[in-house]
């Protein structure tokens, strides 16, 4: 680690629900888990199929015991062992989130949950209500918040480096829904562009998401009204796949975000842009190690990961030594380095501030989907976007 942080070890274990066979996003919580050496996996409802469940348990090494049919099991034999789990990780598709984060949090069991949060703003408030009535630690792995220069942007723009904040574009374009392969077996497109599993929208519930996450995490600017035009550009789809997005923010800034994945020729160009009175930020996902920083009558400057010129909140974020690459499992390692280490110091007694995106950030996301959805579904009407939980 950077600056020498060394990460804290200790005896927490978790449980997983989802990341059974086939899973994109399992293997990687399990990974980044892994990096930090930190937590150690020993329950699992890995599948809906109880055979699978037992293949994914014998492969992970988790005891048959603890290989559960449903996650209701798990949660309530789970919370009745002396051993049992001190955290659930949460990497099913996006319509049992809800159930799932709610069984373990009414047994008193910690809650890691994949975005989005949940489906609706009725879940959303309840699970926030449960979790501010338990006192338990809930986070949701927005990844991009991980990134070492990410940290930085919010560094700079905390310190107020550019000045008053007047502008802000991001733009999320991917290609890989621009054809129907959903139709022809790709399960991934499957459920998230079928509202029975993704809710009321695919591409703005899918990435539109991180979007507003990153914004929020790196400015902390907040959302007043917003308009919103959602778009569907292949036949027979039933929620969107491109959209856009105008936004005024509660300091007299306003914002543009375009959402895509029908973008041919882009693969995750995750990017986003701060302009402010004094200077300007470009940080691009696909090149998540640089930092581009404008200031006014000064020359542009591409600050790098890892540097001793960096504030020191993002060299505490960098693994390995500047010019070595760094990228998506190292960011998620380093949201769950920071939320071990809120539970560590939990165990131990103590009151350390830690910071990842948590449940209240996960009740924004959702709200931020139904107001673009009930945006353009009034014609692009401008609504009152601001957030109040």
């Amino acid at each position: 680690m950077a600056d020498g942080k060394a990460t804290e070890r200790t005896e927490l274990t978790y449980g997983q629900v989802g990341g059974g066979p086939g899973s994109l996003i399992g293997p990687v919580h399990r990974a980044a888990l892994a990096m930090n050496d930190q937590a150690e996996l020993v329950a699992g409802s890995f599948s809906w199929l109880y055979d699978e469940t037992l293949e994914a348990a014998k492969n992970l090494r988790v005891s048959a015991e603890r290989a559960y049919r449903t996650f209701q099991e798990m949660a309530e034999r789970e919370s009745q062992r002396a051993d049992g789990i001190d955290f659930a990780v949460i990497t099913t598709p996006n319509h049992l989130h809800y159930e799932v984060a709610k069984s373990f949090l009414e047994n008193g069991i910690h809650v890691v949950c994949d975005k989005p949060l949940c489906l609706t703003m009725e879940e959303a408030e309840h699970l926030l209500e449960l979790v501010r009535e338990t006192k338990l630690e809930f986070m949701v792995t927005y990844t991009y918040t991980g990134y070492p220069m990410v940290r930085e942007a919010r560094q700079i723009i905390r310190n107020g480096d550019l000045g008053d904040i007047r502008i802000v574009v991001a733009e999320y374009p991917q290609a890989w829904l621009a054809e129907p392969v959903e139709e022809k077996g790709n399960m991934q497109a499957s459920w998230r562009t079928s509202p029975k599993y993704a809710g009321v929208s695919n591409s703005v519930g899918d990435i539109g998401t991180h979007i507003e996450n990153i914004v929020h995490f790196a400015t902390g600017l907040e959302i007043e009204r917003l308009s919103a035009k959602l778009e569907t550009f292949v036949r027979g789809r039933k929620l969107d796949d491109n959209a856009y997005i105008l936004l005024d923010y509660s300091n007299d800034a306003s914002g543009n975000y375009w959402v895509s994945q029908v973008a041919v020729g882009n693969e995750n160009a995750l990017r986003f842009r701060v302009i402010g009175t004094e200077g300007s930020l470009d940080w691009r996902q696909e090149q998540p190690d640089l930092l581009l920083l404008s200031r006014k009558e000064k020359p542009a400057m591409i600050l790098s990961k890892g540097n001793d010129y960096l504030n020191r909140e993002s060299r505490l974020f960098a693994r390995l030594p500047p010019g070595h690459p760094e990228g998506y499992f190292e960011a998620f390692a380093n949201l769950y380095r920071d939320f071990c280490g809120k539970l560590v110091s939990i165990k131990q007694g103590r009151k350390d501030e830690k910071l990842f995106t948590d449940v209240l950030d996960g009740a924004r996301g959702v709200k931020f989907v139904h107001d673009c959805v009930r945006s353009s579904k009034q014609g692009s009407e401008w609504i009152d976007g601001s957030f109040n939980l």
